[in-house]
């Protein structure tokens, strides 16, 4: 099981270099051709991008820390860790936000006509077909691997698709002699940009807050109610994350029953749960007499 932990790990560390990557070579080009044609919301995309790498690194911290097995003083484990630290892509998220918006605001005072040319829409295309290409990757991978970093970023990586769908709008109104469209542009980049961060500390809260996590109760009861002296099961509590959820339960039997056989139902029915549903790390059974009529 710790070599399956461990390998888990692995494989979302090389999915996080791998995209981090990527979104160091796509923020390089958008911001080095939006610095020479002085286009201000291709420039801000570059920034966004540039900020995905930044979330992949925060990410790879998170990671190697979740990835500590228990001890005695996280006797449930790191994993929270990784929820955790994908609230730091939302800090980093919202202070970008912030700076896009406040430049933009200077810039509709100032204003600086851009020098938009048709390398400007390669470079936005191009890139569009990259972060697309990644985006998907990094999602269909978070969610087989239930990791919230992977989903989080590539909810970032999301944010930059629609940004940069923005900025080629942006530069084709440009084109047509509405220069002041630029930092109004920024601003619903900067916007679409919050909107992404809202979004991952709405997921991550859920685990933080030990919300319910969604798990079929009828097949629960279904196997707790196949161990042999189980009459019942009720008061069924889940909480945790997707890859790593506790459960716990009551089960009624005999009430004359003798405490080490009740003890042997209780191991069997936390093996029986974690045997059909994997990706439950913990059972706890609460067992109670049923009362003689």
């Amino acid at each position: 099981m710790h070599t399956q932990a461990q390998e888990h790990y692995r494989t979302i560390r090389r999915i996080l270099i791998g995209v981090l990557v990527l979104n160091w070579a796509v923020s390089l080009a958008k911001i080095i051709y939006g610095l020479f044609s002085h286009c201000m919301s291709m420039t801000a995309d570059g920034f966004h991008s540039l900020s995905d790498g930044a979330s992949n690194i925060i990410g790879l911290i998170g990671i190697s820390i979740a990835s500590k097995p228990r001890d005695k003083e996280h006797p449930y484990g790191h994993k929270k860790y990784e929820t955790f630290f994908s609230l730091g892509i939302v800090a980093m998220l919202a202070l970008f936000s912030f700076n896009l918006i406040e430049e933009s605001i200077k810039r509709l005072f100032h204003p600086l006509t851009p020098q938009i040319d048709m390398r400007s829409f390669v470079v936005m295309i191009v890139t569009l077909i990259i972060n697309l290409l990644v985006m998907n990757y990094e999602y269909r991978k978070g969610v087989a691997l239930k990791s919230d970093i992977l989903i989080s970023d590539s909810m970032h990586t999301k944010a930059d698709i629609f940004t940069s769908i923005s900025v080629i709008i942006a530069l084709m109104v440009i084109k047509l002699g509405y220069p002041a469209f630029d930092p109004i542009a920024t601003i619903i980049i900067a916007l679409f940009i919050a909107y992404a961060g809202f979004g991952i500390v709405k997921q991550s809260s859920k685990v933080l807050c030990d919300t319910a996590v969604i798990v079929d109760v009828k097949k629960i009861v279904d196997i707790v109610l196949k161990i042999p002296g189980v009459k019942t099961c009720h008061k069924i509590r889940t909480r945790g994350r997707p890859d790593d959820i506790y459960i716990d339960l009551h089960v009624l039997v005999n009430a004359d029953m003798h405490m080490q056989e009740a003890h042997k139902i209780s191991y069997t029915i936390e093996e029986a749960i974690k045997k059909n549903i994997p990706e439950v790390s913990d059972v706890v059974v609460h067992m109670e007499p049923q009362e003689k009529p």
